[in-house]
């Protein structure tokens, strides 16, 4: 089987994509620093698959570790490249955390897997900031970044493609993906943050259950139909199909160059008070919201073209809105049940 690299694997896209990889026949090796992920992910995967994965808990920021650990496996062919900070709001009051973490990992991975290897990497809508015009297309200008977050995702991918102009067995795919929710439909895994949740729907989850108060929706004053800022909301099992997609692009060497990206979202946005209510609507719930003052870093709406992810990846997201929520809520539920 073909052995296929994952770090962040124990984050919550990685959870779900090291499922989907597994049922597409591939080996999986799993890299984690933990630092925003729970070990216990892996006991949920082998429930799940029957299988219990090759896990590393390696911080890529360690050079010598990651060099020892490149040579050691010299049979990996590919990488998905999740492990990175990705907090909007933290990155703009740490901003030296997230150039630090996010670029050292990248640079050492590079530098460590110096050989032949195919390269899907974890980037994201931000590099768009605000688009002049939506649905924002893969050719839209890449604008100043909103946040140092987004800055990091722009200057990696920039990384990414000068170093595999220059470097032949280097190939890259960059998914710009929008907002990831939902869980696995086992209920088994889903999205977990260590303390206050940064994103909107595992914060939702966790005040309709008690665990946290109100909800904040920040901003009701956006040039949108409800006053609050709108988003392109993908299921995190349709987002790591996608990864799957492009790993076997590339080693079918189907791309058209050695660096390209992708959209990956619905192609439909979704407001802040959408979201609440199709949560409310989905599983019976009332939410305890109130409305604040917009959020440093936020942009008013985004939401993709993903024409060129479904005709070349021969990918496109099947689960909509409602299984997002319903998903979520389950995952919840069961965290609650069994405390990690």
């Amino acid at each position: 089987m073909t052995k296929i690299l994952v770090t962040g694997g124990t984050g919550y896209i990685g959870s779900h994509t090291v499922v989907e990889l597994h049922n597409a026949g591939y080996e999986v090796v799993i890299l984690d620093n933990l630092s925003n992920s729970n070990i216990k992910i892996l006991t949920q995967l082998h429930a799940i698959t029957g299988k219990w994965f090759n896990f590393n808990e390696i911080d890529l920021q360690d050079q010598d570790a990651v060099q020892k650990f490149a040579e050691e496996n010299g049979d990996i062919t590919g990488i998905i490249h999740f492990a990175a900070y990705k907090a909007v709001g933290e990155s703009v009051e740490q901003p030296l955390k997230y150039y630090k973490n996010n670029f050292y990992g990248l640079i050492n991975l590079l530098t460590s897997f110096n050989r032949k290897i195919d390269f899907v990497f974890s980037s994201s809508c931000t590099v768009y900031g605000q688009p002049d015009s939506l649905p924002v297309t893969e050719l839209a200008q890449v604008k100043k970044a909103e946040s140092p977050y987004g800055n990091t995702k722009q200057i990696a991918e920039e990384i990414l493609s000068e170093t595999a102009a220059v470097t032949p067995e280097l190939n890259v795919i960059a998914l710009r993906y929008f907002n990831p929710v939902g869980a696995h439909e086992t209920a088994l895994i889903g999205e977990l943050p260590n303390g206050v949740p940064a994103n909107l729907v595992p914060f939702i989850t966790q005040s309709a259950i008690g665990k946290r108060g109100p909800i904040t929706v920040y901003g009701s004053d956006y040039e949108t139909p409800d006053g609050s800022a709108i988003r392109d909301y993908i299921h995190v099992v349709d987002l790591a199909k996608a990864h799957v997609a492009a790993i076997k692009r590339l080693e079918e060497g189907k791309t058209d160059s050695n660096y390209e990206m992708f959209n990956i979202g619905t192609g439909k946005g979704s407001s802040v008070l959408e979201i609440i209510s199709a949560f409310e609507n989905t599983t019976g719930e009332t939410l305890n919201y109130n409305v604040g003052p917009r959020r440093i870093g936020d942009i008013v709406q985004i939401y993709g073209d993903v024409k060129k992810s479904n005709e070349q990846l021969g990918w496109t997201a099947k689960l909509d809105i409602n299984e997002m929520m319903r998903s979520a809520w389950e995952w919840e539920k069961y965290i609650k049940a069994n405390p990690f």
